[in-house]
């Protein structure tokens, strides 16, 4: 498994929260984290981007844990960042955001961030 960039849209700092436990074992795999948060400066020490569109540097994969209701609205700008592929996790399922990723040739997928590393199928 190649280190990755990945950004967390939804991260929480909340430890309890599967998006914080996504942020650090992604860190720990050694993969290059970036949270999406527009309500914190940081999120477990690492700077967060309060936007999709702040991100400059290309990602890899966007992991989302965010509702539809929260998402749907930022599908352009998940188009415009072009991640490789978005995993929605569980919750963040929709089938509006979901065909417009396959519309814009962006590879998607329902499954578990912490599972898919615990796994090694990340």
């Amino acid at each position: 498994m190649r280190p990755q960039t990945v950004a967390v849209l939804g991260a929480s700092p909340k430890p309890e929260r599967y998006s914080h436990q996504a942020v650090r074992a992604l860190r720990e795999g050694g993969h290059t984290v970036i949270p999406v948060n527009p309500g914190h400066a940081s999120i477990a020490g690492l700077p967060t981007a309060r936007s999709l569109e702040a991100i400059a540097t290309p990602v890899d994969t966007l992991t989302v844990y965010v509702s539809p209701q929260h998402s749907l609205p930022l599908a352009e700008a998940i188009i415009a960042l072009r991640p490789g592929r978005v995993i929605l996790n569980p919750g963040a399922e929709s089938p509006e955001l979901e065909a417009r990723l396959t519309a814009a040739g962006i590879p998607w997928q329902h499954a578990c961030t912490l599972v898919l590393l615990r796994t090694g199928q990340f």
